[in-house]
């Protein structure tokens, strides 16, 4: 029997017996969370200081949105982040940033063709 080099100790991979491996094309379903009525998905095109940024939507538009209070802690938003919006009613032009979807969700989205309105034009 050959014995294998493990970097990591003594240890074994443990097998439970009947248990399938996963295929590795295979897709795990996602949970999104998607914008309701009146909110649209953007992408955090640059930060503008303090907690406001410049957004650019699937309805085609730039927007400057800010972060509310009560999430500013719980937020951590760069460039290329994907979120979701809410315009103001009185103000077309500024929004709030609603969610901010993980890296994962973000390209879920991609796959999805969700984030069409929202690519650069350079």
């Amino acid at each position: 029997m050959k014995e294998e080099k493990n970097d990591f100790g003594d240890f074994e991979e443990v097998k439970i017996e009947g248990e399938k491996e996963p295929e590795e094309n295979q897709q795990v379903p996602q949970r999104i969370f998607k914008p309701r009525h009146g909110q649209f998905i953007g992408v955090v095109l640059q930060r503008l200081g303090g907690n406001r940024m410049s957004v650019k939507s699937t309805d085609g538009k730039t927007r400057n949105c800010r972060v509310p209070g009560r999430f500013k802690r719980k937020f951590w938003l760069r460039p290329g982040d994907a979120v979701i919006i809410e315009p103001w009613k009185d103000d077309d032009d500024k929004g709030d940033v609603i969610y901010q979807y993980k890296k994962g969700q973000k390209y879920h989205l991609q796959k999805l063709g969700m984030l069409k309105g929202t690519e650069e034009e350079f």
